[in-house]
């Protein structure tokens, strides 16, 4: 059984930041709890054009857990975060951007602070 990720991106409109950042955290939670993801870690991009553009790369223990939550949609009960989750989206993907398995992990964790 190998590590598995899933990478997805959004584009944000500028004035929603900081909703789209409190949503996709307790999303997160959300989805870790009902679904058995390992977490995710958000990444910000502010483009050349001024689009803020964010990348969520999610683990998973493996491709199956995973594929079981995609194709349940990640719904998860929590509509106010959901609403404010699609609300503070301009664009996004509607596939994954990538799906790989993990081979060779030399990520520190749990040593990092925490930016909320």
């Amino acid at each position: 059984m190998s590590l598995f990720i899933a990478a997805y991106w959004w584009e944000v409109h500028p004035d929603k930041e900081d909703q789209f950042r409190a949503a996709w955290r307790r999303g997160t939670e959300l989805i870790r709890e009902k679904y058995g993801s390992l977490g995710s870690r958000l990444h910000r991009e502010v483009r050349d054009d001024g689009i803020l553009r964010y990348v969520g790369v999610a683990e998973w223990p493996d491709e199956a857990t995973w594929r079981r939550a995609f194709d349940a949609k990640m719904e998860y009960d929590d509509p106010p975060t959901r609403r404010a989750f699609l609300d503070a989206i301009s664009r996004a993907a509607d596939k994954p951007l990538l799906l790989m398995e993990v081979t060779d992990d030399m990520l520190l964790t749990g040593n990092h602070p925490r930016q909320e």
